[in-house]
């Protein structure tokens, strides 16, 4: 008997195992499930009484049975002790089916899988049957990443698209995002990234046994989508200038990122910032067939030395400085949530656990984060892995505003509610946003978050961090929450005898005046004298201060309960030369009273908005046949801008990205250009574009789109 071929049926295999997306040419499977092969023989078929059949599989550089790479297994009910499992479904003439299954805690990659056949009286007769790639297995109840609810397997693990949420708390922007974890060439690239790895050049052969574990792949995957350590996917650059490269807010979506990653050998690819970053570990996360999720939390604390309290510095006119500390509260930050058990941690810990991909802080020496338990997080547990004191720090800090003048620092106020504001994802199979804060913590000033406050403040100090002032029986200073939004957001002043806020009067749009009025009230008996500082300047998302464009002073008098308002106007033309990728402004006012050493402060944080592209798709998609597309944009500045590319991109629709050199817009003028595609994939679609100029770079749109089977 010769065995002359053998027929891995990826078709069938790849549909049931929910990989036909990524291929029906080669073997994708999952692990904890069945896949059936075929042998045929020559001269006659399998004798169950005659011949012996072992089967032998192999992954990594060093394959071994010890260390789980290596499993030699036979038919069910033989003598050879093995986690994989094989059975026979049919015995014919001349061919053998047999169903093949891989333990569920089995090392995904890529696999050789050969037999060795040995009949009555014969020669063993060995043949290297192929290749396969094994991947985890949120429909396995016996995996650690299982997802019991199907809309959530198809929303976080088969969805290619999505939104990631960008603006401040006040303006919440969804941003459309193309992951593309099913194009072609994207699980070849994902693997080639856990090759690239550290742990991977130091010990390849110990590597690929861990990489059965979820939390350890999630650590890996963390630390090479950014640089810092490696020659992972993306260089972070938070300052201003990407001429050398493709500045974050332009990139639609993952697939371009990666495959540039991919074609120059693994060198990073320029530059990213946390949503590039979150976007991207979710496409490989998805791939590898992790159920994740991309989260944007708004008013997002970056606590550098972990006493869970960022320190901000003001001078007398409001500005914000540069902080000697680098704490810093980011308008947003974005992070991804993966679904996994947690054997590691105490019972009640699995779950949803928050990964961090952008370079931040080192993690036993890596710039990686988590996985980080949320329910962790919530109830100040922040002793357990990994990294969940910083986490909870970006979530649940405290803020403390200090005023520098005349070389010394005096504290203006204690904010206890600033940081962590409606922590959002995209909802289940639906364009809707979910905020899911009370995942995060329970409801801010309420006794079970002052109890789990203190909890993770108590277990941090024997680190040998410094007491935080909300731990002695005396207030540090005003209470007061804060935040930033371009409808009108005001850092709310603690109760006192005089009010202040800042106002907008219409909606900030970039290419337009902003006009905004500073309303004051006296809640005082007695006359008040104000002197007032106004300030605006340029922030990066990150909370990185730029340059001040504008200032003022009012001198105010106040009647007893008399309320005044006085018009701001800040001119484009003395804010557009100044402006920050991000579009971010902040505008401040530092109050005092005459005759009084007491100050407050007050501010705004402003998101200019930019017009939406609208996307017309012309008639029906269908698998195979051309589709027309209409897209219209405009110049929403009174100026003309140049250097005008339109980016357009779609998993299922577009093979690649597809540009179009625009050039020049004239000012407020509007344009369309006519794309045609063909799709090549059914089911819900979608269109990603972008428009950049010498002025604006992210000017976004998106359309939704379903694709019917062609014939």
């Amino acid at each position: 008997m010769n065995m002359i071929v053998s027929d891995f049926q990826c078709y069938q295999n790849n549909v049931q195992h929910h990989t036909e997306e990524i291929s029906f040419q080669r073997l994708i499977v999952r692990r904890g499930q069945n896949f059936s092969i075929i042998l045929y023989f020559k001269n006659r078929g399998f004798m169950l009484d005659m011949d012996k059949i072992i089967f032998i599989t192999e992954t990594g550089p060093k394959p071994d049975l010890s260390m789980g790479t290596r499993a030699i297994f036979s038919i069910a009910g033989s003598n050879l002790k093995s986690p994989w499992i094989a059975l026979i479904k049919s015995n014919g003439a001349n061919f053998l089916e047999v169903s093949l299954c891989a333990p569920p805690m089995a090392a995904i990659g890529h696999y050789v899988l050969k037999v060795h056949i040995e009949s009555f009286q014969g020669p063993v007769l060995a043949y290297q049957l192929g290749e396969f790639i094994l991947l985890f297995n949120p429909w396995c109840p016996a995996d650690e990443v299982y997802l019991e609810s199907e809309p959530q397997r198809q929303e976080y693990v088969m969805n290619d698209h999505g939104f990631i949420y960008q603006g401040n708390k006040n303006w919440i922007r969804p941003c459309p995002w193309n992951y593309g974890q099913f194009e072609e060439n994207i699980i070849n690239i994902c693997l080639k990234l856990l090759d690239k790895s550290l742990n991977s050049q130091v010990d390849p052969a110990m590597d690929c046994a861990l990489r059965g574990s979820s939390v350890y792949i999630s650590r890996v995957v963390s630390a090479m989508i950014n640089s810092n350590d490696d020659n992972g996917v993306l260089n972070g650059k938070w300052s201003e200038g990407f001429d050398d490269g493709t500045s974050p807010s332009e990139w639609n979506g993952s697939v371009a990122i990666l495959k540039k990653w991919y074609a120059t050998g693994g060198q990073p690819v320029k530059y990213g910032q946390c949503w590039v970053f979150a976007a991207v570990m979710c496409t490989v996360m998805r791939c590898l067939g992790i159920p994740t999720r991309v989260i944007t939390n708004f008013d997002s604390g970056h606590d550098t030395d972990g006493n869970l309290i960022i320190d901000e510095y003001f001078d007398n006119t409001g500005r914000i400085l540069e902080n000697k500390k680098k704490d810093t509260v980011w308008n947003f930050h974005v992070w991804n949530e993966c679904w996994m058990s947690r054997k590691d941690l105490p019972p009640g810990y699995g779950g949803w656990q928050l990964l961090d991909a952008t370079p931040q802080e080192t993690s036993n020496g890596v710039y990686c984060c988590g996985p980080a338990s949320v329910r962790a997080i919530k109830e100040g547990e922040v002793e357990l892995k990994y990294d969940t004191a910083f986490a909870f720090s970006m979530v649940n800090a405290d803020c403390v505003s200090w005023l520098v003048y005349g070389g010394k620092e005096q504290k203006l106020h204690r904010y206890t509610n600033s940081v962590g504001n409606f922590i959002s994802t995209k909802s289940i199979q639906s364009d809707d946003r979910d905020d899911i804060t009370e995942n995060y913590k329970y409801q801010e000033g309420s006794p079970m978050e002052r109890e789990r406050y203190m909890k993770a403040l108590q277990k941090l100090q024997p680190r040998g961090y410094p007491e935080h002032p909300r731990a002695s029986s005396q207030p540090a200073g005003p209470l007061s929450t804060r935040g930033g939004g371009p409808l009108g957001h005001n850092s709310p002043t603690p109760p006192q005898a005089v009010s202040l806020k800042l106002k907008l009067t219409q909606p900030a749009y970039l290419g337009l005046d902003i006009n905004f009025v500073l309303q004051t009230f006296n809640l005082a008996p007695q006359f008040k004298a104000l002197k007032v500082n106004l300030s605006a300047q340029s922030m990066l998302h990150d909370g990185s201060p730029l340059n001040v464009f504008w200032q003022d002073t009012a001198f105010i008098t106040l009647m007893p309960s008399e309320a005044k308002t006085l018009p701001c106007i800040i001119p484009y033309s003395q804010y557009s030369e100044f402006l920050s990728p991000d579009k971010q402004i902040r505008i401040s006012a530092l109050g005092e009273e005459k005759n009084s050493s007491e100050r407050f402060l007050i501010d705004k944080i402003i998101t200019l908005e930019l017009p939406s592209i609208v996307i017309n798709v012309l008639g029906e998609a269908i698998v195979g046949q051309l589709l027309t597309m209409q897209v219209i944009f405009q110049n929403p500045l009174w100026e003309e801008v140049g250097d005008c590319v339109l980016t357009v991109e779609g998993s299922g629709l577009f093979k690649k990205q597809y540009k179009i050199i625009i050039g020049i817009l004239k000012p407020q003028s509007k344009a369309s250009v006519t794309i045609k595609t063909v799709p090549f994939k059914s089911g819900q679609r979608q269109i990603q574009a972008n428009l950049k100029s010498d002025r604006f770079k992210d000017i976004k749109g998106y359309r939704n789109v379903n694709v019917s089977p062609g014939l």
